[in-house]
């Protein structure tokens, strides 16, 4: 397989287009009634769907950029020699996935050098896509239309806003005091609340049509993708604390404009 010189351009294609495939394969099990759900140790569920479609971009990232690293959420880390890593989420949503709920998503994230550069969303079920590269803006598809740059919105006050999150519990987890009461802030100060979470949510910002995601528990493959699309999109994308990060284990996404609103309730002050 030939790819032009570019390592950026030519990894964004290859992304572009495995995490297409891998969303496809996912269609085949989505809605299915014998669809089998394993609990993982943490206890979050995992299906064969999740375990096929990361094998799948595993082994179509080896072919094409074999001195490439990979983290997966499935399969762990390969190391590599190149400076760039592949970071994995076959089925962001698994538990939206398993009931038949189409607010899931395959991410592919890529970091050179430990920073995330290119991201990749794709809502199979939805047939939409969003991905970024760092400097060349970010990207929106649906269906089989041409791509057209994606923008955050342009709302400057949070009683304006739409604010999104995954799981309203899944603020109760956080060691620290502050995190219900960051919810409930959020949801009080917002215009609209809902829970189009999972990276759906995070779709919905880069391209406007949502202001606000907030997530108490996040992963790095989680936000590996994710990050460059929204700063692309034009947006910010931190942690709780206002660190652009992806490892920070929770994250703000928005306009830019709403970001210090949000960051004094999710930095409890």
């Amino acid at each position: 397989m030939n790819f032009p010189e570019n390592p950026l351009a030519s990894r964004l294609d290859l992304a572009r287009r495995i995490a297409a495939e891998a969303g496809r394969l996912t269609l085949r099990y989505f809605q299915r009634a014998d669809l089998a759900v394993d609990l993982k140790a943490d206890h979050s569920p995992v299906t064969v769907a999740d375990r096929e479609a990361e094998q799948l971009l595993r082994r179509q990232i080896g072919e094409a950029f074999p001195a490439d690293a990979i983290l997966g959420e499935e399969f762990g880390e390969q190391p590599g020699t190149s400076g760039y890593q592949w970071v994995l989420d076959p089925i962001d949503g698994t538990k939206s996935f398993v009931h038949g709920v189409p607010l899931y998503g395959t991410l592919v994230g890529i970091q050179q050098d430990d920073q995330p550069v290119i991201g990749v969303i794709c809502i199979p079920a939805l047939n939409e896509t969003v991905y970024a590269a760092r400097g060349q803006g970010a990207w929106y598809v649906r269906g089989s239309a041409a791509p057209v740059a994606a923008h955050v919105s342009t709302v400057g006050k949070l009683e304006e806003a739409l604010y999104l999150t995954t799981d309203p519990k899944s603020f109760a987890l956080r060691k620290s005091d502050y995190g219900r009461a960051a919810h409930a802030s959020l949801q009080s100060a917002a215009r609209l609340a809902r829970t189009w979470g999972d990276c759906y949510g995070y779709l919905l910002v880069a391209v406007g049509r949502a202001d606000v995601m907030v997530d108490p528990l996040m992963n790095v493959w989680d936000a590996a993708a994710v990050a460059p699309i929204i700063e692309e999109a034009g947006g910010r994308f931190t942690d709780f604390q206002g660190r652009a990060t992806i490892s920070g284990g929770d994250a703000v996404a928005s306009n830019r404009l709403l970001h210090e609103a949000v960051l004094k309730s999710t930095r409890g002050k």
